[in-house]
């Protein structure tokens, strides 16, 4: 990401790349506002990466994602939908592509942000892959929901719960039934193999709904279209909902010969338990996984049934729990299905191969011999979603 900013910098500061106030700005316009140089800028400075003051402060880590801390240069650089399309964003992942095809024997679930809050955001996204080629042998997509329906409702873009679902899945069923219609969705649903839903698992949650009685007393109300308050729905509520319509999607395609997805969410990672529950009923695999320790029944249940949990000890680390009190190993020992993966890695890896440094630290801090690695190996394969 440094590189290929001060690259920028230098070789294209005239091109206009963001409309501010009114304003179209180049490059160089936003670099003098914010007093920058491209011989400036160092690692320090671009200030994306997670640190001990980001350690179960959800909040000062997502704003990692803002290069020098400034939000217009997440705009312009990592985003799809901005005033270039996306078009810093898509060489940056070619470049990524890149690197993964020159390592021969690492592939890669990039995730794709799906948010709920427009129905043609589906197609904008698909857009921006087809007409930019992103496609590579070594990585398939992943999309991941933010749970950010109270967001939305306040801002005004969508009136209740079933309008935020619709915005998700009304489009990937119309591209379903006609691809001819929708040849970009189309084309990138067979490069895309799974689900996932995140945010800051240790908020407090909602209410579940539970009975009739309950909501006419002022309870959470129980069907999304009566959720049409500012709350955001409970973990569990989000959970089912995106499996029932994954689900139905999955059947629907399958019977007209075309590939399906998995619903593998982060769950687990901090707050309740709840999450954990959900999941084991409606996911294939979750990502994290750590408060399963405060539970053995439900590590039993996640044992019997052999869901995949993906783990980021790196991750963690800087998050929310720390190397040293990792459950990884514990899980491993006791059969869980469990392998390594990387979390963010501009946030959290110094290297051009961060899973490498995943297995190289887990080897040396648990004492993983050969065969640990290469049953770890395995159940990485087999937990992706890759044909």
């Amino acid at each position: 990401m440094l590189r290929f900013i001060k690259r920028k910098m230098k070789v294209e500061p005239d091109v206009p790349v963001i409309a501010k106030n009114g304003r179209t700005l180049t490059l160089r316009e936003v670099c003098d506002e914010l007093r920058l140089s491209p011989y400036d800028i160092n690692l320090d400075s671009l200030g994306m990466h997670a640190d001990s003051s980001t350690f179960r402060r959800f909040d000062k880590f997502n704003l990692k994602y803002n290069p020098l801390g400034d939000a217009s240069l997440r705009e312009i650089f990592i985003k799809t939908d901005n005033f270039i399309n996306g078009r810093y964003l898509a060489e940056l992942t070619k470049e990524l592509f890149v690197d993964l095809e020159e390592s021969k024997y690492v592939n890669a679930e990039y995730r794709l942000s799906i948010y709920g809050r427009a129905p043609d955001e589906w197609a904008k996204l698909a857009d921006w892959v087809v007409l930019n080629r992103l496609w590579s042998p070594n990585n398939r997509w992943l999309v991941q929901v933010p749970r950010l329906y109270h967001l939305y409702h306040a801002a005004g873009s969508v009136a209740h719960f079933e309008q935020f679902l619709s915005n998700l899945f009304t489009p990937l069923f119309e591209a379903t039934r006609d691809p001819a219609a929708h040849p970009h969705l189309h084309l990138l649903l067979q490069q895309v193999v799974g689900f996932d839903c995140v945010d800051d698992e240790s908020k407090p949650d909602t209410a579940l709904p539970t009975s009739e009685h309950d909501w006419a007393r002022g309870g959470c109300p129980r069907e999304p279209r009566e959720w049409s308050t500012g709350t955001n729905p409970h973990y569990a509520y989000y959970t089912y909902y995106l499996y029932a319509n994954l689900h139905v999607l999955n059947l629907f395609r399958q019977a007209r010969g075309l590939s399906t997805f998995d619903f593998r969410p982060h769950s687990g990672e901090a707050g309740e338990l709840s999450h954990l529950h959900a999941t084991f009923l409606c996911a294939h695999g979750i990502n994290h996984g750590l408060m399963l320790r405060r539970s053995p029944p439900l590590q039993y249940l996640y044992y019997l049934t052999q869901i995949g949990i993906a783990m980021s000890p790196l991750s963690n680390n800087m998050l929310f729990c720390e190397l040293a009190r990792n459950p990884f190993p514990l899980y491993f020992v006791r059969g869980l299905n469990v392998c390594l993966s990387t979390d963010d890695p501009l946030m959290f890896h110094y290297t051009k191969e961060p899973l490498m440094e995943e297995y190289c630290i887990a080897r040396h801090t648990w004492q993983l011999s050969p065969v640990d690695l290469s049953e770890i190996f395995r159940a990485s394969v087999l937990h992706s979603s890759f044909e």
